[in-house]
């Protein structure tokens, strides 16, 4: 028979540890060692407001509705003033969150080429946000499928290669809307959601080609009226008004799902967030200038792009502002992506040369929005600079994870929020 024995007293080091000094608030991230019981009937935090602790604030001193009483602010009422450089902690957030409903997109699209769904959403819009594993979308419901079509005709022999190259409309994104009573009050508003994913198909990336601007309405006739009116890249605009018999546009399926959304709570407070990586850049951009041409009386509509290469000329741009649309662009400047198509002329040339002599031109593009810039090139996260690295989300959200400031543009020991890839996964 084996005895044993077990001691009355628990261990207790003989000395207690050294104190360790302060952290510092810009420079460090504070480790939250401590786990807090979860109330029954509250909703457990996120990743996005954790990250609030690991950025060293103390949310204790914040007042429990400050979200709601700033939204917004954070969402550019007042063209995001004085919180770009240095980032705030709440807009940093929220930047995040909806970082992470375009992460939901592309792990919910099925990216696998011998699949017989190839090209759809592999989940039903009733789990899709559950399924995708993305915490921060909790409290928000998938309303609407939102799919985007080519205009480039297909030959005939084009039936005899494989089926991925044949693809000519495929899932790009979703429509969502904040359901949760607790989640509207923290957010001080009903939130109303279209995320977009980038790149992925064959025909998307020929799309991608046809870099030349044309006028928004898709009209030719007026090729002597170039330098007043607005243009949007050609591609881009054919994935956004082309449909089908069996499958509708990205524009008519987004504008009846807005509406139909608008009168069911036109009784409370609602705002539009559009938010897009890559090609969804784009397409966010056009869809909120679609909304506030076409719908009146349109909520508060901003777009949140991650990646987005240039998408119109400068009287689009004039539009938008005009609109009162609020577009905020988080740019890597080492993304090669952001730079392209066309040409681009700084605003302060109006008299120069340069925008003589390319005035009028079918490729001459204006940048658009506010920017908050990011280099991969300051994250000590990063293993490498890449093309591919430079614009992947996940190294956009990484980057927007660890900004402080332009003096000081990345924290030394900034933890890594997101812990899956977030673009197209390796196929085998």
């Amino acid at each position: 028979m084996r005895l044993t024995f077990k001691s009355l007293f628990p261990f207790k080091p003989i000395a207690p540890p050294p104190p360790q000094p302060p952290p510092c608030r810009w420079c460090s991230a504070v480790s939250n060692t401590t786990t807090k019981p979860i109330t029954r009937g509250v909703r457990p935090p996120g990743k996005w407001e954790r990250l609030l602790v690991d950025l060293g604030e103390d949310r204790q001193t914040l007042p429990p509705n400050r979200l709601s009483k700033r939204w917004m602010e954070y969402h550019g009422s007042k063209n995001w003033e004085g919180l770009l450089d240095p980032l705030d902690d709440g807009l940093r957030g929220e930047i995040i969150r909806y970082g992470s409903f375009v992460e939901a997109a592309y792990q919910s699209f099925d990216f696998d080429p011998s699949s017989p769904t190839y090209a759809t959403c592999r989940y039903a819009k009733s789990s899709m946000l559950e399924r995708s594993g993305v915490e921060e979308c909790c409290g928000y419901r998938v309303t609407k499928h939102l799919h985007a079509t080519s205009s480039i005709p297909l030959p005939r022999w084009i039936e005899r290669m494989p089926r991925w190259m044949q693809v000519q409309s495929s899932w790009i994104g979703y429509v969502a809307v904040c359901d949760d009573e607790t989640e509207i009050s923290r957010l001080g508003r009903r939130d109303i959601v279209i995320a977009l994913r980038g790149t992925a198909t064959c025909l998307e990336w020929l799309e991608n080609l046809r870099a030349t601007l044309t006028h928004c309405d898709g009209n030719e006739n007026n090729a002597n009226e170039l330098k007043d009116e607005p243009m949007v890249e050609t591609g881009v605009l054919s994935l956004y008004t082309t449909g089908t018999k069996t499958s509708p546009s990205l524009q008519k399926s987004i504008r009846h799902e807005i509406l139909r959304i608008l009168r069911m709570y036109s009784d409370e407070p609602v705002s539009l967030t559009i938010t897009g990586h890559s090609l969804g850049a784009s397409l966010a951009i056009l869809a909120a200038y679609d909304i506030k041409t076409t719908i009146k009386h349109a909520p508060h509509l901003s777009v949140i792009s991650f990646g987005g290469p240039r998408v119109g000329n400068r009287t689009f741009r004039h539009h938008l502002e005009q609109q009162g649309t609020k577009i905020l662009r988080i740019v890597n400047s080492d993304d090669l992506i952001t730079k392209v198509p066309g040409i681009f002329v700084e605003d302060h040339d109006d008299k120069g040369w340069i925008r003589k002599h390319v005035k009028g031109s079918r490729w001459v593009y204006a940048n658009i929005g506010h920017e908050l810039r990011l280099s991969s090139r300051d994250s000590l996260q990063l293993n490498s600079i890449d093309v591919a690295t430079c614009h992947d989300l996940k190294t956009y959200l990484d980057l927007v994870n660890g900004f402080v400031s332009s003096t000081c543009p990345f924290r030394a020991n900034a933890r890594r929020m997101l812990q899956k890839a977030t673009t197209i996964p390796s196929v085998k």
